[in-house]
């Protein structure tokens, strides 16, 4: 690892900054790289949900292809981010985003029958585990101490920044032409794929191959890791209760806008507010926490910040036009934004060396089947009662259920143990990283200083 990467700034000195961040060239390479992939697969989500709505005139093939993007996470997240693992990370990368551009050029072939084209959207999906996997581990490897917080508060805000620009130009080009959305996600696969080979340095794998044993072992090492260690299982839980409540806004604004449309509003304008609100509170709360906030204070804003993510969205109950509602989501947002990374740079710090790429597959499909069972079962609950009332006392619940998580949040002490036990070992079944000095680019993880940051879906 470059010696101009090493952080050892005290945690009580000020944030990291936006320029010290950028100014690793690594990382400017994986953060456009990111960024490109995510407005094209935005683009392509819209462009899809278009494609196969007029395809079929069915709405529930339309919300399919717009929810098969969980299933991998669904049926093997962990199994697959397991194989970030054994292979080297840029490799990981490079060859997901290869596959991932190809499977969408057969998207985008004209005439192809609905059924296969939400096959081969559900290949294209395969690839995400692996790949987010591969980059969340990498990251501690380009940015260590605050910048570390820093730089993924900015990759998760530019997610969320992605998001509501790849939404609103793939709803664009998807009203005239399809495909070409689907060929331009097609081609930020490409550029991406360019940007990490030729601006990431290749490293060897985390884990040797001395040190497989099964892939399903491997993969219960995971989960064994995460939920067996105090500290990283209250994370765990932390982000996990948080996307309980975040995400539900975004998955009932078409039908929330239907049913409250007003205050000047149509219905589309409506449901473009409510589903923009998340995001752009989202981004706001990351920057503005991440950057404004000093590292130690930042710990302290955890258990406050968990509990106003879903009291934020308690007053639903009152029934507001959809601008409140909006504000709601955005608050909501706001908060989710300003605790993660802070839990997931602990997160990261707690963990041993030759973990991580696992332990972000058990994290992010968590989040991933939490989000789509939070949308699953309000929706539900919306087919008998009315969209406010469901949130409003589903939200209620939460702040139950986030008090119960902050009032079992470990410690300064012990997670200052954690963090030390984690740099001391490497973990059940693998020897202990290399140290500081030893001329190797991986023997500075047992000594990360700083914090590491969150992800918008999840860590890393």
């Amino acid at each position: 690892m470059e010696a101009t990467v090493s952080d050892e700034r005290p945690s009580q000195e000020g944030p990291a900054t936006f320029r010290e961040v950028f100014a690793q060239r690594e990382y400017r390479a994986v953060f456009a790289a990111s960024g490109l992939s995510w407005i094209g697969d935005f683009i392509a989500k819209a462009a899809v949900t278009v494609l196969v709505y007029r395809e079929t005139e069915s709405v529930a093939y339309s919300a399919a292809a717009f929810a098969v993007s969980f299933l991998p996470w669904l049926i093997g997240g962990p199994l697959l981010a397991t194989l970030a693992e054994r292979h080297r990370y840029r490799s990981v990368m490079v060859a997901c985003d290869l596959i991932r551009m190809a499977l969408m050029v057969l998207v985008a072939i004209p005439w192809n029958p609905p059924w296969l084209i939400l096959c081969l959207l559900f290949a294209t999906t395969l690839a995400n585990p692996p790949s987010q996997a591969a980059r969340s581990a990498l990251m501690p490897l380009i940015l260590t101490g605050d910048r570390l917080v820093v730089g993924l508060s900015l990759n998760s805000s530019t997610g969320q920044a992605a998001q509501v620009i790849g939404y609103l130009i793939g709803a664009a080009i998807a009203a005239v032409n399809p495909t070409a959305a689907l060929l331009i996600n097609a081609g930020t696969f490409a550029l991406s794929a360019t940007l990490v080979r030729f601006g990431v340095r290749d490293r060897p794998p985390a884990m040797s191959a001395a040190h497989r044993s099964h892939l399903l072992r491997e993969t219960a090492d995971g989960f064994r890791i995460v939920f067996g260690t105090p500290v990283l299982r209250a994370v765990a839980l932390l982000v996990f209760s948080s996307m309980l409540f975040s995400i539900v806004p975004e998955g009932l604004a078409a039908a929330w806008a239907r049913e409250g449309a007003g205050g000047g509003l149509d219905t589309g304008a409506s449901q473009a507010a409510i589903m923009a609100a998340n995001p752009i509170g989202f981004i706001l709360g990351g920057l503005l926490v991440g950057r404004a906030v000093a590292p130690a204070r930042r710990l302290l804003l955890i258990r406050p910040l968990a509990v106003l993510a879903p009291l934020a969205l308690v007053p639903a109950l009152l029934d507001p036009p959809p601008l409140v509602v909006a504000l709601l989501a955005a608050l909501c947002g706001f908060a989710v934004a300003g605790l993660l990374p802070v839990a997931n740079g602990l997160f990261v710090r707690a963990l041993p060396n030759g973990f991580r790429a696992r332990a972000f597959g058990v994290m992010a499909t968590g989040v991933q089947v939490i989000q789509g069972a939070a949308v699953l079962i309000t929706g539900l609950l919306a087919e008998r009662f009315s969209i406010p009332l469901v949130v409003g006392v589903w939200s209620a619940a939460g702040v139950l259920l986030m008090l119960l998580t902050a009032a079992r949040w470990p410690s300064r002490a012990a997670i200052d143990a954690a963090v030390e036990a984690a740099g001391n070992e490497a973990g059940p079944g693998l020897p202990r990283p290399a140290g500081r000095g030893d001329g190797k680019g991986e023997g500075q993880l047992d000594n990360l200083p700083g914090e590491h940051s969150r992800r918008s879906h999840a860590v890393g």
